[in-house]
C-alpha cells in the first residue's frame, strides 16, 4: 500500500522544495478564497452574471500576453529574483483588494483592474516557480514533485471555494481577502529562502548566437521557434489542447444541475467537487508514477481515459434527458460524479507527466519561455473549450455536446499520436525535446 501512496521523497531530500511546497499549498488555498469572493462581490455590486463573466476576460488577457514575456524574463534573470518580485506584487495587489473591501469602495471597475494586475503578476511568477523546481531536485523525482504540487492545487480547488463562500457569509468580503493576504506570506517566505538561481548559459551563448542573450519580443520568438522544432515538447502541448478545447465539460455543469439531475446550484457544486476529488485521489495514489518511463505513452492513455470519461458523463445526461426534475436524481448523480471523478483523475495524471517532460527534456536556458507557453495553454485551452462545448450545447443539447466532445477528442488525440511516433516512444531515462 505504501508504494501506491504519493512519493514524499522530494520533500525529504530538498528543504528548499519542501518550504516551497508548503508555502505554495497554503497560498493556493488563500487564492481560492479571493477567486470566490471577487466573483460574489462583483455580482453583489452589479447583479449581473455577465459582469462576473467579464472578470474572466480581465484575468485571461494579461495571463496569455504576459505568460510568454514572463517566461522570457525568467530565462534572462535570476529566477529567485523574478519569482520574489512577482510574488511581492501579487501580495500587494491582494492587500489592495482587501483594503477596497474594508473601505467599502464599491467600484466594480477597480476590482477589474486589480484582478488584471494580479493575473499579470501571476503570469510572471508561475513560469519562474515552475522553472525553479528542476534546479532543486534530480530529474527522476520530477513526476513525484509534480504529483505533490497537483495534490495541493486540487485540495485548494476543492476546499477553497467552500471556505471562501463561508467566510463571505460569516464575516464579509474583507475577511476572505485578508486571510488570502496572510496566507500568501507563506509563499513569499518560501521564495525568499531560496538560493540564487541564475539561468544556465545556452551552449552557443559564447559564440554570440545564444538565445539567452536575446531580450523582449525576440526572446519570445526564439522560444516559439525552439518549440516548433522539438516534436516531443510540441506534442505535449498539442495533446493537452485536444483535451481542453474539445472536451472540457465545466461549462455544462450548471445546466446538468438545473435541468438534468435536479438540485440546481447544489448539484452543480457536487459535480465540480467530484472533478477535483478525482484529481486528489490520483495524486494521493501517485507512488508508482516515478517508475513510469514511457511518459508520452502514459499521457496518451490518460487523455484517452479523459475523453471516454467526458463522453460517459454526456451519456448519463442523454439518458436522463432535459426533464427539469423537482428533486435530485440520486442514481444519475452518482453515475455523473463517477464519470467526472475519472475525468479529474486522468487530467491530473496527464498534467503530472506533461509537466515532467517539460521540466526534464527542455534545456535550462529555455525552461522559462516554455513554461510561459505552458501557462498560456493551460489557461487558454479550457476557456476555448468552454466556448466550443457551450456552442455545441446550443446546437445538440448539453448531453450530446459532452458525448461529441469526448469522441472528437479521442479521434484528434490518436491522430496526433499516429503523426508523432517519437512522442509515443518517449523515454524519461533518455529525455529528448
Amino acid at each position: 500500500m505504501a508504494r501506491l501512496l504519493a512519493d514524499l521523497t522530494p520533500l525529504r531530500v530538498s528543504p528548499d522544495f519542501r518550504r516551497l511546497w508548503w508555502g505554495l499549498g497554503i497560498s493556493n488555498l488563500g487564492s481560492q478564497l479571493t477567486v470566490v469572493a471577487v466573483g460574489l462581490q462583483v455580482y453583489d455590486l452589479t447583479g449581473s452574471t455577465l459582469a462576473v463573466g467579464t472578470l474572466g476576460v480581465f484575468a485571461l488577457v494579461p495571463l496569455m500576453v504576459l505568460g510568454l514575456y514572463g517566461g522570457a524574463l525568467v530565462d534572462r534573470h535570476d529566477r529567485r529574483t523574478v519569482a520574489l518580485l512577482a510574488s511581492v506584487v501579487l501580495w500587494l495587489v491582494t492587500i489592495a483588494i482587501a483594503v477596497q473591501a474594508w473601505l467599502d469602495v464599491g467600484s466594480v471597475h477597480l476590482l477589474y483592474g486589480l484582478v488584471a494586475l494580479q493575473s499579470a503578476a501571476f503570469a510572471i511568477n508561475n513560469p519562474a516557480r515552475s522553472a525553479i523546481i528542476p534546479r532543486l531536485l534530480p530529474a527522476h523525482l520530477m513526476p513525484a514533485a509534480n504529483a505533490l504540487q497537483t495534490l495541493t492545487l486540487n485540495v485548494a480547488l476543492t476546499g477553497g471555494p467552500l471556505a471562501g463562500s463561508a467566510l463571505v457569509l460569516a464575516g464579509g468580503y474583507g475577511w476572505a481577502y485578508t486571510i488570502d493576504a496572510l496566507a500568501f506570506t507563506a509563499a513569499l517566505w518560501a521564495t525568499w529562502r531560496l538560493p540564487h538561481l541564475p539561468p544556465e548559459v545556452a551552449p552557443d551563448a559564447a559564440a554570440g548566437a545564444g538565445v539567452q542573450r536575446a531580450s523582449g519580443l525576440r526572446s519570445v520568438l526564439d522560444g516559439l521557434r525552439y518549440l516548433a522544432t522539438r516534436p516531443n515538447l510540441r506534442t505535449s502541448f498539442v495533446v493537452d489542447l485536444c483535451a481542453m478545447v474539445l472536451a472540457f465539460p465545466r461549462v455544462l455543469l450548471p445546466a446538468a444541475g438545473l435541468i438534468y439531475l435536479g438540485g440546481g446550484a447544489g448539484t452543480t457544486g457536487v459535480l465540480a467537487a467530484a472533478f477535483a476529488a478525482g484529481g486528489i485521489l490520483a495524486t494521493l495514489f501517485s507512488g508508482p508514477f516515478g517508475h513510469v518511463h514511457r511518459q508520452g505513452r502514459a499521457i496518451i492513455w490518460a487523455i484517452t481515459a479523459w475523453a471516454l470519461s467526458v463522453a460517459a458523463f454526456g451519456v448519463v445526461l442523454v439518458l436522463v434527458g432535459r426533464g427539469n426534475p423537482t428533486g435530485v436524481l440520486a442514481g444519475a448523480l452518482v453515475l455523473a460524479c463517477v464519470a467526472l471523478m475519472l475525468a479529474g483523475g486522468t487530467d491530473a495524471v496527464s498534467a503530472i507527466f506533461r509537466q515532467s517532460i517539460l521540466q526534464t527534456a527542455a534545456p535550462d536556458h529555455m525552461r522559462g519561455r516554455l513554461q510561459g507557453v505552458f501557462i498560456v495553454v493551460v489557461a487558454g485551452g479550457p476557456r476555448l473549450g468552454e466556448l466550443w462545448l457551450g456552442a455545441q450545447a446550443s446546437w445538440f443539447t448539453e448531453g450530446w455536446a459532452a458525448v461529441a466532445g469526448g469522441l472528437t477528442c479521442l479521434v484528434a488525440l490518436w491522430l496526433v499520436a499516429w503523426r508523432t511516433p517519437r512522442f509515443w516512444r518517449y523515454d524519461a531515462r533518455t529525455p529528448e525535446p
